[in-house]
């Protein structure tokens, strides 16, 4: 994870360079300052920053994987990666129950944005707890 940390946290301050040139550099020009370019570059330098923060905690708390470290050869990373679901509809659901939500966003429908939320926390459990419960429940669990 320190690989990603890295990634990410200077990724974020390349964002906080730019917001800085692009304000001086906008201030320039005769109609003045552009706060709205501005305010979206340090936005996502933020939010790069808050991804680079979160690698950074977990990279911590493992030991190292074999990108992390100088001597890790090809060979270290060999093996079972995890597990991923062979065929899930839920994703699909949660797609859909996105789209609603930004539909009422569009045309600013209280009440559809409401089921929108709902059907996206909805799927996203159903996601989630897709192998814990019903046929398709592991042994393990």
């Amino acid at each position: 994870m320190k690989t990603e940390y890295r990634l990410f946290v200077g990724l974020a301050v390349f964002l906080f360079v730019a917001a800085g040139v692009y304000w001086w550099w906008t201030g320039l020009v005769p109609p003045g300052y552009d706060w709205i370019g501005t305010t979206a570059l340090v936005l996502s330098g933020l939010l790069v920053l808050m991804c680079g923060g979160y690698f950074w905690f977990v990279s911590r708390r493992i030991e190292l994987r074999p990108e992390d470290r100088n001597d890790g050869e090809i060979a270290d990373a060999a093996g079972e990666v995890g597990f991923f679901s062979p065929g899930s509809y839920w994703p699909f659901g949660i797609a859909v129950a996105a789209a609603v939500t930004g539909f009422g966003l569009v045309f600013w429908m209280w009440w559809l944005i409401a089921v929108g939320i709902i059907g996206v926390l909805l799927t996203a459990c159903a996601l989630l707890f897709e192998y814990y419960t019903g046929t398709r429940r592991t042994a393990s669990h």
